[in-house]
C-alpha cells in the first residue's frame, strides 16, 4: 500500500494521482486490531482497568517519601528521585496497552485524602515513569487543574471575538468551566487526568475509539471520510509561545506504516473561520464534521470518574468528551482533575504533515505540548 506521509494542498488533492492511489488504498478496507472497540465492547471486557493494591499504595508513598528527602516536589521530580520496582513495571505495561491496546487504560484506587502537593508529588512521579510529561501551556504549566473557575474566563484566557463581536473562547478557556467539552483530542500522545475531587453533579467522561469512528464513517458516508483525509485549516488561537493566532492546515485523520492518528478540535477549526484570510469550509466539510462528532457520542464509553481514578488515553487513536457539571463548594463538592500531558518513547510515528503542529514526528520521538515563550 502506498505509504504517503506528506501533505495535500486542498485545491490539489483531487487532481492528483498521487491523491487519488493513496486514497483508494487507504479507503479500501477499515482498521482492525484491538484501538477498534465500542463502548459495549469495553463494559463486557474490563482488562483496560487497574485497581490499585495496598502493595502498589505503599510502594508509591515510599518513592513520595524518598522524592521528599532528596529535595525534590512535585515539579521537579524524575524518575531517579521517585524510584519503583514492581509498580514501574506496572506502569510500563500501561504505557504498552496505551499504544498497542485499547488506548485507554483507567487506573483506580489512588488516596487523594491527602494533601494536594502529596497528591500532585505521587502522580507526576507516576507520569514520569509512564512518559515525559511536556509543557500544556507557553508559560511552562506542567500539571493542569481542570476545574470550574469563577468571574470571566475572557479575561484571563485567550480569545478571539466572532462576527457579532461576541466573545469566542479558546479551548484552554473552555476547560475551566463547567460546560461541556466536545469531542476532541489533546495536542500530546497521552492524556493523563486524575480525579481529586468530583462534582455534585454531572462531569460524565466519554471516550471514542478513533479507528471505529473512522471506519463507521468510511462505512455510511466515504465522500465525507475523503474529506477528512485532507487539511482542514485551523487557529493556533494564541496559546503559543509568542501569543500568535495563525492559521494552519491539517487533516483530521493521517495515516503512517499502516497506523491512523488524529487531531481534532472543532473549537480551532471555528476559531479559523473567524479570520478573513483563512479559506472557507465548505457545507460538505461541517457535514463531515457533525458526522464525527455523532459518531464518536454514538460509540463511546460513558464514565463517572471517581476521587482517585486515573484515566489514560491516548490522543492519536481515541476522542474525549465531558458533559457539562454542577459544583457544590458548600459540601466539598468541586470537580478538580489534575492533568498531565506525556510524551510517549513508544510513541507511533506520524505523517509529515503533522510536524506543523506535533514538531517532531518521528517515532518515540519527544514532540507534543505547547511551545513555551
Amino acid at each position: 500500500m502506498l505509504n504517503v506521509t506528506g501533505a495535500f494542498r486542498i485545491n490539489d488533492a483531487r487532481m492528483s494521482p498521487l491523491w487519488t492511489a493513496w486514497r483508494d488504498a487507504t479507503m479500501s478496507k477499515p482498521f482492525e486490531g484491538p484501538s477498534v472497540w465500542t463502548g459495549a465492547d469495553l463494559a463486557a471486557d474490563r482488562s483496560w482497568t487497574y485497581r490499585l493494591t495496598a502493595a502498589d499504595i505503599r510502594e508509591l508513598d515510599a518513592a513520595r517519601r524518598h522524592a521528599e528527602r532528596a529535595g525534590a516536589d512535585w515539579l521537579t521530580v524524575t524518575r531517579e528521585t521517585f524510584p519503583l520496582d514492581a509498580m514501574a513495571r506496572r506502569l510500563q505495561g500501561v504505557a504498552d496497552q496505551l499504544e498497542t491496546g485499547r488506548g485507554m487504560m483507567l487506573l483506580s484506587g489512588l488516596p487523594v485524602d491527602r494533601p494536594q502537593d502529596d497528591i500532585r508529588l505521587i502522580w507526576m512521579g507516576m507520569g514520569h515513569w509512564i512518559g515525559r510529561p511536556v509543557a500544556q501551556d507557553n508559560t511552562g504549566q506542567m500539571m493542569r487543574d481542570i476545574q470550574a473557575e469563577p468571574g470571566d474566563l475572557g479575561a484571563r484566557h485567550e480569545k478571539m471575538a466572532d462576527a457579532k463581536g461576541e466573545v469566542f473562547l479558546s479551548s484552554k478557556a473552555r476547560t475551566y468551566s463547567n460546560g461541556q467539552l466536545r469531542y476532541h483530542t489533546d495536542r500530546t500522545d497521552v492524556v493523563g487526568l486524575l480525579m481529586a475531587r468530583r462534582s455534585a453533579s454531572g462531569g460524565e467522561s466519554r471516550v471514542a475509539s478513533t479507528a471505529a469512528v473512522y471506519n463507521a464513517i468510511l462505512q455510511r458516508r466515504p465522500d465525507l471520510l475523503e474529506l477528512l483525509l485532507q487539511p482542514i485549516y485551523r487557529s493556533r488561537l494564541g496559546e503559543e509561545a509568542g501569543g500568535g493566532d495563525e492559521i494552519y492546515p491539517l487533516p483530521v485523520f493521517g495515516i503512517r506504516d499502516g497506523k491512523l492518528t488524529s487531531h481534532y478540535s472543532r473549537t480551532y477549526v471555528e476559531a479559523a473561520q473567524l479570520r478573513p484570510e483563512t479559506p472557507r469550509m465548505s457545507d460538505a466539510q461541517w457535514e463531515a464534521l457533525d458526522m464525527l462528532a455523532a459518531v464518536a457520542d454514538e460509540l463511546a464509553f460513558r464514565m463517572m470518574l471517581a476521587p482517585g481514578d486515573i484515566q489514560l488515553i491516548n490522543s492519536h487513536i481515541t476522542y474525549h468528551a465531558r458533559t457539562a457539571f454542577v459544583d457544590d463548594a458548600a459540601k466539598g463538592e468541586s470537580r478538580l482533575l489534575h492533568r498531565l500531558w506525556l510524551s510517549m518513547p513508544n510513541s507511533r510515528a506520524l505523517p509529515a504533515d503533522q510536524a506543523v503542529l506535533w514538531r517532531n514526528v518521528e517515532a518515540g520521538a519527544l514532540r507534543g505540548g505547547i511551545a513555551v515563550a
